[in-house]
């Protein structure tokens, strides 16, 4: 499988630099990594987080950014997909991010394909960001941190994805979070012991801040 989808525990716990920062590993590690943003709002004409994902990899644009191909959809308001479809008067048409994977697929080795929000984020009334990567079967890194009450968050999202059989290739754990060493070291414990239980195949990443 070449595309790996990226998801997180709610809106703000860093995907886009996890995203950048796993292609950045993949990268030193031989392979021809490109990132993509499933749907983003809040920009037009082009995605703030593509342009994050080349700064933090120190690639500069690429061509498949200005062919669109890493940014296919993209909304103006800065919402949920569903909502920010319909104030923008667009439908979702989610063949064209298949299309755009694809290409990159063909060009790449592994394609990382950053999502949007958290895994329950509706993008219809009745499919989510998690739909996408089950629908598609995409394996998946969730992005997780040391905020109070991530665990919670964490587990809730792990149970998701187990549900919906999808692959947990890694969590990252964004330590950019960790204003707190007691509370952060319990967190970044509970959640590897979790997973050695009931992900054992999956790795637990420690993404170092910048």
């Amino acid at each position: 499988m070449k595309s790996i989808f990226i998801s997180g525990i709610d809106t703000d716990a860093g995907k886009t630099y996890c995203t950048a920062w796993l292609a950045m590993r993949l990268q030193q590690q031989g392979h021809r990594v490109v990132t993509m943003k499933f749907i983003q709002t809040g920009n037009v004409g082009h995605s703030e987080d593509i342009d994050a994902h080349r700064r933090i990899m120190g690639t500069g644009p690429l061509p498949e950014d200005a062919e669109g191909l890493t940014a296919p959809v993209i909304f103006s308001y800065p919402a949920s997909a569903q909502l920010a479809a319909r104030i923008d008067g667009r439908e979702i048409d989610l063949s064209v991010i298949d299309r755009a994977r694809e290409e990159l697929e063909r060009r790449y080795d592994i394609v990382l394909v950053e999502g949007a929000g958290g895994l329950m984020v509706p993008i219809t009334d009745d499919f989510f960001s998690i739909d996408y990567a089950a629908t598609r079967g995409l394996p998946m890194a969730l992005v997780t941190n040391g905020v109070l009450g991530s665990i919670n968050h964490t587990i809730l999202s792990l149970e998701a994805i187990k549900a919906r059989g999808i692959e947990l290739r890694a969590v990252l754990y964004n330590q950019y979070f960790d204003s707190d060493a007691t509370i952060a070291a319990d967190t970044q414990g509970f959640i590897t012991r979790y997973c050695a239980h009931h992900f054992p195949d999956c790795e637990v990443l420690m993404v170092p801040s910048i």
